[in-house]
């Protein structure tokens, strides 16, 4: 039920956003310079379209846009707030939308809309958790440098301070754009049901993608606390997966800095965001018992 209501619930959520939080950015933008308020209400109205359009279009690099842009909405609620004197029932309310927005967007359900959105022909993508240690510091500062190298050099450019903007704003979208990409690095890590098998398309844990085909699976299930098989979670939290082979299969696994390594394996660990979900189609693909 939650799957096919949560992308309609984040649109309302955002489209709603003009309504609550329009009015803190307006008199927070009121007593400003012509040229900085004006300049300051398009680039919202642009971001917010920006935004509502790619909400509308799931596919993997949307899903990075999204992830990237809708967390912005909370600091800049709350910086508005402190900009202006806009009532706090109402600044209490659009923080409440931004934040609801960014949560449903960060949810699973909008990661497997997204993410299958270009999947091709009979296959179903599941989404892989981050690694554990990119969460702690990676994660958090990929995206405030990302967030603050597109917005904060083309506001001090409509304070007028056109030296100091110009500087900011080619270094800032430089670390956009680093940032954005190491972002949608992550987006792009899933398992695959194809027909053929499953596929691991995970650059963190194998070189390449690697195909495990049907009749070498023999068991797909939550993974035993001590089990043997090799660890391909990357360090992901929470539940993870398990999946032994019939007979060992020789993979890549990257090293940093230097030339993959083969290894062969007898089965493996993997920590989709959705584990139930994803035994349940290996079971209807009768890709396990």
């Amino acid at each position: 039920m939650f799957d096919r209501v949560a992308p309609w619930v984040l649109r309302v959520a955002w489209a709603s956003l003009p309504f609550t939080a329009g009015p803190v950015f307006a008199d927070a933008l009121d007593s400003r310079e012509s040229l900085l308020r004006t300049g300051a209400s398009v680039a919202l109205w642009a971001v917010w379209g920006i935004t509502l359009i790619a909400m509308m279009v799931p596919f993997d690099k949307t899903l990075t846009a999204i992830r990237v842009l809708v967390p912005v909405s909370i600091p800049a609620v709350v910086f508005a707030a402190t900009q202006g004197d806009s009532n706090g029932g109402l600044v209490a309310l659009a923080l409440a939308v931004a934040v609801f927005a960014t949560f449903i967007v960060l949810t699973a359900p909008i990661g497997d809309l997204f993410i299958n959105g270009n999947s091709y022909g009979d296959e179903w993508r599941s989404p892989l958790k981050p690694p554990g240690p990119v969460l702690v510091a990676p994660l958090p500062l990929a995206w405030v440098a990302t967030a603050a190298g597109l917005f904060v050099g083309p506001l001090v450019l409509l304070a007028e301070q056109w030296v100091l903007g110009a500087i900011v704003t080619v270094v800032g979208f430089g670390l956009a754009a680093l940032g954005i990409r190491a972002l949608h690095v992550l987006t792009q890590r899933w398992a695959v049901f194809v027909p053929a098998g499953m596929v691991i398309h995970d650059g963190f844990a194998l070189a390449e993608p690697m195909l495990f085909r049907r009749r070498d699976i023999r068991i797909l299930r939550a993974a035993p606390a001590e089990t043997p098989v090799t660890d391909l979670t990357v360090g992901a939290l929470g539940l993870a997966l398990e999946v032994v082979l019939e007979d060992p299969v020789e993979v890549a696994r990257p090293v940093r800095g230097e030339p993959a390594t083969n290894e062969r394996i007898g089965g493996f660990m993997f920590s989709p965001t959705r584990p139930g979900k994803t035994v349940t189609t290996a079971q209807a693909r009768k890709l396990t018992p």
